[in-house]
């Protein structure tokens, strides 16, 4: 017999971090906590207030309504669970991590056994240019070779002078520079801006325009002079009908995966599959969730051996987050000492 319950938990940013959504300063996220013959089983469902689908008034209610029918068992609850991807990525989790000889070990491998690392991205959030500038130079010094960028909040010709300066002293070969607009461009200007990004040796752009334009994001597809990455776009998608007709319809040169926004583990393995049918690029990404769901997001991600870099150095933006064995070193990854995890809700 399984006993489940559920809290939650706010993580505070230890600096305010700016979007196109508007600057973040807290992330309030849940647990689910399974226990059975004295074993513990923990999942995170990643809400991403005004992001996730699920963002709905009835969201606890849900997570209450699973407690009392943990008993129905995974695959049925996922399957009831469809409109509510961050519950089945915590789900997922818990059920695992159950099943684990430790709470975290989700997925052995070289990775757990701290043999391998995974490249990241550095992630430099909006804010003024000289703010900008610093994350930038943080990131070369901490020996990232991948950076990424998110623009469309501040004016885009300052943004374009910030990464003409690091084009000065790196080239393509040397820093792989992507870009997150996060939907902040209009359809019209849309080409003409990527056209400018194109002349500074930019690897991709995640969701130039808002996602739902889909025949204005699949002319940019066809007409973009640099790979366009979806995002937001696969928000929402549940059907593997849908997503088929996404991708056939809008024919992206990449898709991200943010495991929390998409229906965990089966989600984005069934996005995969339809990808690479498709000639699609994929990479994963974290969405701001504690250790716990990063944890998951980067085993889980181990597996899929992919060699590009992955979006998952989000670990250290928290006050208070979760003491775990994730460390970021020299722009990867890596999974050093499984003792040292400290879960207190």
């Amino acid at each position: 017999m399984i006993k489940a319950s559920y809290k939650k938990y706010i993580l505070n940013f230890k600096n305010p971090s700016g979007t196109s959504r508007g600057v973040l300063k807290t992330k309030e996220t849940w647990f689910i906590i399974l226990e059975e013959k004295n074993k513990i089983g923990i999942g995170e469902t990643g809400l991403f207030i005004g992001l996730s689908i699920d963002d709905v008034p009835n969201y606890e209610e849900k997570l209450n309504w699973v407690c009392k029918n943990i008993d129905l068992g995974l695959c049925f609850l996922l399957k009831e669970l469809i409109d509510f991807p961050s519950i089945q990525f915590g789900l997922e989790q818990a059920f695992l991590s159950l099943k684990s000889k430790t709470s975290f070990e989700l997925f052995p491998s070289e990775f757990t056994q701290g043999k391998e690392s995974i490249p990241i991205n550095g992630l430099v959030w909006m804010g003024d240019s000289s703010f900008m500038k610093k994350q930038i130079k943080e990131k070369l010094a901490h020996g990232f070779s991948c950076i990424k960028m998110k623009i469309g909040a501040i004016n885009f010709d300052q943004e374009i002078a910030l990464l003409k300066s690091i084009r000065k002293e790196f080239s393509s070969n040397e820093i792989e520079l992507r870009v997150d607009a996060n939907g902040a461009f209009k359809p019209q200007d849309a080409l003409k801006k990527l056209e400018q990004l194109s002349l500074l040796g930019i690897h991709s752009i995640e969701q130039p325009i808002k996602q739902g334009q889909l025949q204005e994001m699949a002319a940019l597809c066809l007409k973009t002079p640099l790979p366009i990455a979806l995002d937001e776009e696969l928000i929402g998608v549940f059907s593997s009908e849908e997503k088929k007709q996404l991708l056939a319809t809008i024919k992206p040169q990449y898709i991200i995966l943010k495991p929390s926004l998409i229906g965990g583990f089966s989600g984005s393995k069934e996005w995969i599959n339809l990808a690479e049918k498709n000639n699609c690029g994929w990479w994963i990404t974290s969405a701001l969730e504690s250790n716990v769901g990063l944890n998951a997001i980067a085993q889980f991600t181990f597996t899929l051996q992919s060699k590009m870099p992955q979006g998952l150095g989000t670990g250290g933006l928290f006050t208070n987050n979760f003491e775990s064995p994730l460390e970021v070193n020299n722009g990867t990854l890596q999974y050093n000492n499984p003792e040292k995890w400290n879960f207190n809700l």
